[in-house]
């Protein structure tokens, strides 16, 4: 059953539901609450709530989500930034979504997402919560509020790459595409590699091999750092060795100080003898930029064996900058 404590002088409504997590949000406070169903579709149930009074409001509903960290409620996205906030500890990502819009002045002027499990405080303001939605109608309506000015984590796309649903794969494979805006390929090029699993990887594997635009190539290369598919690694390690476009090979090494596994050092060190001077910079900023200061020995060890004079230097100043103990003890070396 679904426990509900309501202050109407306060304007506070608490939601504790026990009932599935379609019918409403497990907590909401501060709201003034009205469940609808979309049932005949979630089109038709959104529409006459863009113009409902009063205004301001809330709009929400829950889909089934992909596993994903960024909706946690230990941390709070605002204004396209992650701050800190109190909430559930999530050790596993939860498998729904909360979708939230705000309308104001018969417009949508933000979309949020959020663990199911989070406090919703809704402001004063009415809350309109629609039950029996349909994912794939979710994507869809999503779908036509992405534009080229929406900040990044209060964004349509985010809240589409959110859904364990294949229409998400496809609208995001389509705002990829050629024919859309730069701004908007970026995006969902990053979303692609970071939150759609093995289908996101292969469609970001295929534009690094086959678009024609160097930015997109570049921005599926960053974007690879954060796939959480085993193949990516791989995928960095190859373009960074071999990739005939020297941006890419520095854009992969880039990438790879979000991966800080053992056989990455491998690629940085023979990224430092590459031919391309931005390549070599990359790879030893790379180096200095390695958790726990895992690439500071092989700076080192640079260091002493190269007989490249620049590359030498780069990596003398990058050891300075570090304040490793173990480049202090390095530079007390060669002074005595």
């Amino acid at each position: 059953m679904t426990r509900a404590l309501c202050l109407p002088a306060a304007a506070v409504c608490l939601v504790a539901a026990a009932l599935p997590l379609a019918a409403q949000p497990k907590l909401l406070v501060n709201a003034n609450l009205d469940t609808r169903s979309a049932g005949a579709g979630l089109e038709a149930a959104f529409k006459p709530l863009l113009t409902a009074s009063p205004q301001p409001s809330w709009i929400g509903w829950a889909v089934p989500s992909v596993r994903s960290y960024n909706m946690g409620c230990e941390y709070v996205f605002r204004d396209g930034q992650t701050v800190a906030g109190q909430g559930v500890v999530h050790l596993e990502p939860p498998d729904h979504a909360i979708i939230m819009m705000r309308v104001d002045q018969n417009a949508v002027s933000r979309i949020r997402y959020v663990s199911p499990d989070c406090e919703i405080d809704a402001g004063g303001v009415p809350m309109h919560w629609l039950t029996d939605v349909q994912p794939a109608q979710s994507v869809a309506l999503l779908a036509t509020l992405v534009s080229e000015r929406e900040p990044g984590s209060s964004s349509a796309m985010g809240a589409i790459a959110m859904h364990a649903d294949a229409s998400a794969d496809q609208t995001l494979d389509r705002l990829a595409g050629a024919q859309q805006p730069l701004s908007i390929r970026q995006r969902a090029v990053s979303l692609l590699a970071s939150e759609r699993g093995h289908h996101g990887f292969e469609m970001v594997k295929d534009l690094i091999a086959n678009d024609t635009d160097e930015r997109i190539k570049e921005r599926a290369v960053q974007a690879l750092g954060n796939s959480k598919d085993p193949a990516a690694l791989d995928l960095l390690l190859e373009t960074a060795r071999r990739n005939g476009n020297p941006k890419l090979r520095a854009q992969a090494l880039g990438a790879l100080v979000r991966r800080p596994e053992p056989k990455i050092l491998d690629a940085l060190k023979a990224a430092i003898e590459d031919p391309d001077v931005t390549v070599q910079r990359r790879a030893i900023s790379t180096l200095n930029s390695l958790p726990d200061g895992e690439g500071i020995p092989l700076l080192i060890q640079v260091i002493k064996s190269t007989k490249n004079a620049e590359v030498r230097k780069q990596a003398m100043n990058t050891l300075q900058g570090s304040r490793d103990p173990r480049a202090l003890a390095f530079f007390e070396d060669v002074l005595r």
